[in-house]
């Protein structure tokens, strides 16, 4: 095993040759450290609260999935033919210069910014996953260290499983969005737990289901839609997680505590809202330049529906805990973010439809 350390993330794309054929002795692990001074408790309690959270945590294992056997690996989306659907509301000088491209240059454009989004997702599971990892040790309640004991696990499937479909079916891996790095270094360096609820159980799991939610919707690959249906049925669990355990920690704040934890709230959706925007596979293959990538992305039909779900479930969420503060509300407000404010929040489940067995390859239904 080599271990490799650098300052920063890779920068540079990484592809995967199906014909390489790698050992134990040639594999090199990069890693970058990161410090935090974690607090951990011991919980001598192991009082067993008969409540949601304990739902939530017998619900996860009754629907624990098996990311090698229980997605229908053995298909392979035709390469002749795009896994996402063709927006067709783009700005015209943007699909003039998309339809310049000759079809194989389309296939691979759509391959490629597949792949970058896809990236996010694997990179912002591998934050999700160490930062469970941490709640486990300093969440101080007996029901909240099962659960986030759980969550990692799950977490780890969604790793596994997003590097496989990127490797195995597209093979390329980005770089993470900066941005992302930004909000997932603040949140697993912080020192306060109920930090890590707020940054992760929010703000990062409810920027995955927006985005997971609307590739769903958009990709033509049964296998993708498969695997993210199944993703979205753990992730939307984990925010239910967080918005029933924080509800009642908030109270016990202090005013000066709870403005901070808003402030940090906000600042987390001005990143999800503004700058985590996928713009390098429009550069490399419409010829723009980061600023007119990412305006170009703003613009779309399907980030359009992305902004709209994911605020639709975070502003309600961040109301419902008690961050939404009147010193925040207009910073909200100037971004256009109150009306979602009334849409419904996350604090309860739709059980029934949690407990369904989970639908197998080609019966995912098509709704969001």
């Amino acid at each position: 095993m080599k271990i490799r350390n650098q300052d920063g993330p890779p920068e540079d794309l990484i592809y995967f040759d199906e014909d390489l054929n790698l050992t134990q002795n040639n594999v090199e692990d990069v890693v970058e450290i990161f410090n935090t001074p974690l607090t951990g408790s011991y919980n001598w309690d192991y009082t067993i609260s008969d409540n949601r959270i304990k739902k939530l945590y017998e619900l996860g294992k009754e629907l624990n999935w098996n990311g090698s056997i229980d997605l229908n690996w053995d298909y392979t989306h035709p390469a002749d033919k795009r896994l996402v659907e063709t927006d067709e509301q783009l700005p015209h000088e943007t699909l003039e210069a998309y339809e310049n491209l000759s079809e194989e240059e389309k296939i691979l454009f759509d391959r490629h910014s597949t792949a970058e989004l896809m990236s996010q997702f694997l990179h912002g599971e591998q934050g999700a996953l160490l930062v469970a990892s941490q709640l486990a040790s300093c969440a101080p309640t007996y029901n909240a260290k099962l659960y986030a004991a759980s969550q990692t696990f799950d977490e780890a499937r969604h790793v596994e499983v997003f590097n496989r479909y990127l490797q195995d079916k597209i093979g390329i891996h980005y770089p993470i969005n900066p941005s992302l790095k930004l909000l997932l270094d603040k949140i697993l360096t912080d020192e306060r737990w109920d930090l890590k609820f707020i940054g992760m159980q929010i703000i990062i799991e409810g920027l995955a289901l927006a985005a997971f939610q609307m590739l769903k919707a958009i990709t033509k690959d049964p296998l993708l839609k498969q695997l993210l249906h199944y993703v979205v049925r753990d992730e939307a669990r984990h925010v239910t997680f967080g918005i029933n355990y924080l509800e009642d920690f908030i109270k016990t704040l202090s005013p000066e505590e709870i403005e901070e934890r808003a402030e940090f709230a906000y600042e987390a959706c001005v990143i999800s809202r503004e700058r985590l925007i996928n713009t390098k596979a429009e550069q490399r293959f419409l010829n723009m330049s980061e600023e007119e990538a990412r305006n170009f992305q703003m613009e779309t039909k399907s980030f359009e529906m992305f902004r709209n779900f994911l605020f639709s479930r975070v502003i309600p969420n961040l109301s419902r805990i008690g961050l939404l503060t009147d010193s925040v509300r207009p910073k909200f407000e100037a971004l256009g973010l109150l009306e979602y404010e009334q849409a419904p929040d996350d604090f309860e489940c739709d059980w029934a439809e949690m407990r369904k067995p989970l639908e197998k390859f080609g019966q995912i239904p098509e709704a969001i």
